[in-house]
């Protein structure tokens, strides 16, 4: 066999060449990196991945019973913490919906020109007589803006008797709900489970005491409690 030979060898590089090579390397070792130190920062002030993606399994399984008299429920389909929502109880105290945590909650924004909400409001009174406890509370919120006993009226006038009474005569609530893509109008009702989770939404009434709503809901509990 022919001995290699000094020119047998494949050549080097350049100087130059070489010293753009380790400059690339480089480049991509920094990029990589900084991809690294994004998906730590973003997973930081982006919880929603982290403590949501629960709720959106949890949305999947109740599928199969979100139909009749509660078929316009829209489970989530992607994880969505809910905003820091405040709002007033029946003494004038300021409530968050944080202190809810740890219980699965059918959020409900009203008010009294809402004509649909006059329909459904006994039937959110009539869910919570028969499913309010420790783990589960219909949580519905009036927005009116104006006469602040007008409301109370109103409930009293449509036979609402088990329902708390909670206000928020700023609006924001509907405002900062409707920022995140889950209040359209009158009523909006939102399922949250107990890591304060959308799990799903409607736009409009439902016949929420029906059999299929409580259904739908004792699923709900049962599955995060």
């Amino acid at each position: 066999m022919t001995p290699r030979t000094a020119t047998d060898q494949p050549p080097r590089p350049s100087l130059g060449k070489r010293r753009m090579l380790i400059a690339a390397a480089a480049l991509v070792a920094v990029l990589a990196g900084l991809v690294g130190v994004y998906r730590i920062v973003n997973s930081a002030s982006n919880p929603d991945a982290a403590a949501c993606r629960q709720a959106v399994e949890q949305a999947k399984r109740l599928t199969p019973l979100i139909h009749g008299e509660v078929a316009a429920l829209t489970p989530a389909a992607a994880p969505l913490l809910l905003p820091q929502l405040s709002f007033h109880d029946a003494d004038g105290r300021e409530r968050s919906l944080a202190e809810w945590r740890g219980r699965t909650v059918l959020l409900n924004l009203w008010a009294t020109w809402c004509v649909p909400c006059r329909k459904e409001m006994p039937a959110l009174d009539a869910l919570q007589g028969k499913l309010g406890a420790p783990s589960f509370e219909v949580v519905a919120v009036n927005i009116d803006q104006r006469n602040p006993e007008k409301p109370k009226a109103w409930l009293r006038d449509v036979g609402v008797k088990t329902l708390g009474y909670y206000s928020d005569a700023s609006g924001k609530v509907f405002t900062d709900l409707k920022l995140v893509g889950l209040a359209f109008g009158m009523p909006t009702t939102i399922l949250v489970d107990p890591a304060g989770c959308a799990v799903g939404a409607m736009a409009g009434p439902a016949e929420w005491a029906s059999d299929d709503g409580v259904k739908l809901l004792q699923a709900a509990i049962a599955q995060r409690s």
